[in-house]
């Protein structure tokens, strides 16, 4: 939008500089030549709006308050397509103004003082490649000016001490000089203030990500408060229920009943627990000193259908390499990636997993032979109830939680996903990680 000012304000400000020259000064200029020049930026420039139109009508709104989503495969396509065409548009201008001051006097013309203005603009809205790239055509342009152009009688230089060599090779370095400066100085700006501004925004997301963890964090701990007491009454009411039943004659079913209810009250307990773990509470874990093996094993723990899983063994360095972390965090974070990985396949598909260690990093690699996931959905993974499960299957927040707990130390999590081709989701952890101190 902003490159479109620009130019409606150019061809504005050719046509009274056209206007004021030709009428009142009487310069003697071209009229048809100029003129269909700057009707050539006014009709490209009117297709550039059009353009500019129907793209923001396509583009999605986000709501008020919501997190910024990241960008989509459209998005980058149309993205990609407006900085090429704003990048041939800055081309075409350059040369649209070379060729005006080709019938107006060529470098004699003080308006050729305006290549520095297209160099400025190209520096701040293009890539550096496309903004070099401007600068090259700015010099050569301004070069076959110094010989080739028809004169104005008003702009000539006359009685010229020096011979016509030097002066000619005099401006051409003066030029080249300055439109390299600019451009560099223009371009190291530009993308500091972009990368600046890619900061603020990570950080806004950052901020609206542990707002979300700290409501999420409340609601685990509220649940744990809540349901401590009727969960306790409840394991009371069992064990004096189990006392009296030891009294008198009773059936082996109901005995096993009542034992399977205590083993559903633990699992309560500890659900409650991993629940504030995931959610980023770090006082739901300890942390551990343990290994890649360890860990693994208090993964697999939890799993359901476990023998659907298969772990690959890995160098003995690997296995045993130590690792200091909350262990039930990350083993409820990987447990995780495996349910999705059963999930995603049939009932009789098969999740793997593997360790490797690279540096100081140890990945995990959990891949299933489900349908793959699509650019879309690649690009929403992880945010907080999204989900691709039937409706009663799942909330959405499992993978949000994982990435939770493997980022605050220090990991990350990258997927690798193709419609129909399975998924593999890498998990890397630093070795180097310590407790926090209190």
């Amino acid at each position: 939008m902003w490159l479109l000012q620009l130019r409606w304000m150019a061809v504005l400000g050719q046509l009274l500089t056209v206007a004021i020259a030709w009428g009142l000064v009487d310069f003697g200029l071209p009229l048809f030549p100029l003129l269909a020049l700057i009707g050539l930026t006014a009709s490209t420039n009117v297709a550039y709006g059009i353009w500019l139109w129907r793209l923001r009508r396509m583009a999605p709104q986000e709501k008020p308050g919501s997190l910024p989503s990241r960008r989509s495969p459209l998005a980058s396509s149309s993205h990609d397509t407006a900085d090429h065409l704003a990048s041939c548009l800055m081309l075409l201008d350059l040369c649209t103004l070379t060729a005006m001051l080709f019938f107006t006097g060529g470098a004699t013309n003080p308006f050729a003082l305006f290549f520095f203005v297209n160099l400025a603009v190209g520096g701040v809205i293009l890539r550096p490649r496309w903004a070099w790239t401007l600068t090259a055509l700015a010099v050569i342009g301004y070069t076959l000016l110094l010989r080739y152009y028809y004169p104005v009688e008003a702009l000539t230089i006359r009685d010229s001490r020096l011979g016509g060599l030097i002066p000619t090779v005099g401006l051409f370095v003066a030029f080249a000089t300055c439109a390299t400066v600019v451009t560099f100085f223009v371009t190291q700006t530009a993308g500091e203030l972009t990368r600046q501004q890619d900061r603020l925004r990570q950080a806004e997301e950052e901020r609206l990500r542990h707002r979300q963890l700290e409501g999420l964090t409340t609601l685990a701990a509220g649940a744990a408060h809540e349901l401590a007491t009727p969960l306790s009454t409840i394991d009371v009411i069992v064990r004096e229920l189990g006392r009296h039943l030891e009294e008198c004659q009773t059936p082996a079913s109901v005995k096993h009943d009542l034992k399977l209810i205590d083993g559903e009250l633990e699992s309560c307990r500890q659900i409650l627990v991993r629940m504030r773990a995931a959610a980023g509470d770090q006082s739901g874990q300890s942390w551990d000193q343990t290994t890649v093996e360890d860990l693994i094993d208090a993964t697999l723990e939890g799993v359901r259908d476990p023998h659907r899983v298969d772990v690959v063994d890995g160098p003995e360095a690997v296995e045993q390499q130590t690792l200091w972390l909350p262990q039930e965090a990350v083993a409820q974070a990987i447990r995780n990636l495996i349910h999705n990985g059963l999930d995603a396949g049939d009932a009789d598909g098969r999740v793997q997993i593997a360790t490797r260690l690279e540096g100081d990093v140890v990945s995990f690699e959990i891949s299933d032979v489900g349908s793959g996931m699509s650019d879309e959905i690649l690009h929403r993974i992880g945010e907080p109830f999204f989900t691709t499960k039937e409706p009663g299957r799942g909330m959405g927040l499992g993978l949000f939680l994982s990435r939770n707990v493997i980022s605050r130390l220090g990991g990350q999590m990258e997927f690798d996903s193709h419609s129909g081709t399975g998924t593999t989701v890498t998990v890397k952890l630093p070795i180097a990680a310590q407790p926090p101190r209190n």
